[in-house]
């Protein structure tokens, strides 16, 4: 849409002078073309997307580094896979907590210094793993380094994105982004697994650091931080929003705004249900879905390209939980994902195998269509309750969704020393995806109005 630019009428001077003999000018000159201003054929905010959707799908193949690198570690340093897989629990769980922070921080220093900095902060922790020797050093480069970086790219990103630039199409785009996670295991876990089979995991970890390092320049060049910067409107919008308040520490306002959502049932809910979420995705599937098929006797590059091809199909489960967003109930749309969910979780162990086969191939299918579904109507509730601090409300829902697969990606660690085999972990993530049912029930409940008056 574009802003008028017709001049403000000019205050009344008084009674023109009389008119007095006017020199003469000459010839009057031929009147050429008025120049035109049109609005631009493609809105900036699709390229703010773009730029976004690179950005994103680096960082999820980054963060999925350390599940396909967990054997190899132990083969050579002999480290048990609950030792490795506390470094991938510190990762999460910072993923999460960076989250309400990094979304305070972009209002405050924008959103391209924030990402640019995550990226490079990413390429500093990757690169240093090469040198490591010690589980320490694993997380902490591994877990606290990528975990900040990537952190701050976390789902927050995606939502201050879709807010400020689309006042229309907000779920559909905030559904193309959280699908960007997905794209991204499909672009970089099948590479980094044969690199780390045929060339050695330190070989994948230098990978990753050149791609974050790569992934910084379209940010630099082409991001911008509102549409008036461009001169546009919101998409969608016909009146330019007011801007946030900025002022104090990014730190205070990011608590701030805790502190008052935290007196709404609402955000305990939604908190809740999506701990249950990053444990039974992240936490479980994405971090120990190929070692658990590797002791079925599967190739890790076999089960790599299946966590891979879970993500095409959540590509498509994802942009369409999107669109469904912004027509349907959110509430009911997530107690049909957390159901649909549970139920694929605990068939599971029944579906391994040493190939392929069908019922491995439709859980595939099954499991990936709802991976992240949950994001879209997920970020919409937080946008009714809470409004214009829906971002940074988010990203402490955000955080309790990391906190939740840190949890499990240790616990399922110590569940496969223990028993010998993730069965066990399985059937308890279908029992709390029936928790989380319960959780998006209680929102239909009378405590929603309560919450979206706090």
């Amino acid at each position: 849409m574009e802003l008028s630019t017709d001049p403000a009428p000019e205050p009344d001077a008084g009674p023109a002078p009389a008119a007095g003999p006017e020199p003469d000018a000459g010839p009057a000159p031929a009147a050429g073309p008025e120049p035109s201003r049109r609005t631009p054929r493609v809105h900036y905010g699709w390229i703010v997307v773009a730029v976004s959707l690179v950005v994103l799908i680096g960082s999820a193949g980054f963060r999925s580094t350390p599940s396909l690198m967990m054997d190899a570690l132990h083969d050579e340093f002999g480290w048990s896979r609950a030792t490795i897989s506390s470094a991938v629990s510190v990762n999460l769980a910072l993923y999460g907590l960076t989250a309400p922070f990094a979304a305070a921080l972009m209002d405050r220093f924008g959103v391209r210094l924030v990402v640019v900095c995550a990226l490079l902060t990413i390429a500093t922790g990757a690169g240093l793993t090469m040198l490591m020797t010690h589980p320490w050093q694993l997380v902490l480069c591994w877990g606290v380094l990528v975990g900040l970086g990537s952190g701050s790219m976390a789902g927050a990103f995606a939502t201050t994105i879709s807010g400020r630039w689309f006042e229309a199409r907000q779920g559909l785009v905030t559904g193309v982004l959280t699908a960007a996670g997905a794209a991204g295991n499909l672009v970089f876990m099948p590479l980094l697994a044969a690199l780390v089979e045929h060339q050695g995991w330190r070989t994948a970890v230098v990978v990753v650091s050149l791609c974050a390092t790569a992934v910084a320049v379209p940010v630099l060049l082409l991001m911008r931080e509102r549409p008036s910067d461009v001169g546009q409107l919101p998409y969608g919008a016909t009146t330019a929003p007011p801007p946030p308040a900025v002022d104090g520490s990014a730190v205070a306002r990011s608590l701030r705004v805790l502190r008052l959502a935290a007196r709404a049932r609402a955000f305990w809910l939604l908190a809740g249900s999506f701990a249950i979420c990053g444990a039974t995705t992240v936490g479980l599937v994405g971090t120990h879905f190929i070692p658990a098929a590797h002791d079925h006797g599967m190739p890790v590059t076999t089960g790599a390209s299946l966590l891979a091809l879970i993500g095409v199909f959540d590509i498509a489960g994802t942009v369409a939980s999107g669109w469904f967003t912004d027509r349907f109930d959110s509430t009911r749309l997530l107690i049909t994902y957390y159901a649909l969910r549970g139920l694929s979780l605990a068939f599971l162990p029944a579906l391994f195998g040493q190939s392929l086969r069908p019922p491995i191939l439709a859980f595939v299918v099954f499991y990936g269509l709802d991976w992240v579904a949950t994001v879209p109507p997920t970020v919409a509730l937080c946008r009714r309750h809470f409004g214009a601090d829906a971002p940074i409300v988010f990203g402490w829902v955000l955080a309790a969704h990391q906190v939740g697969a840190a949890v499990v990606a240790g616990l399922a660690g110590l569940a496969r020393d223990s028993f010998g085999d993730y069965d066990v972990t399985w059937y308890a993530a279908g029992g709390l995806c029936a928790v989380a049912v319960g959780c998006c029930l209680a929102l239909r409940g009378p405590g929603r109005a309560a919450a979206a008056g706090a």
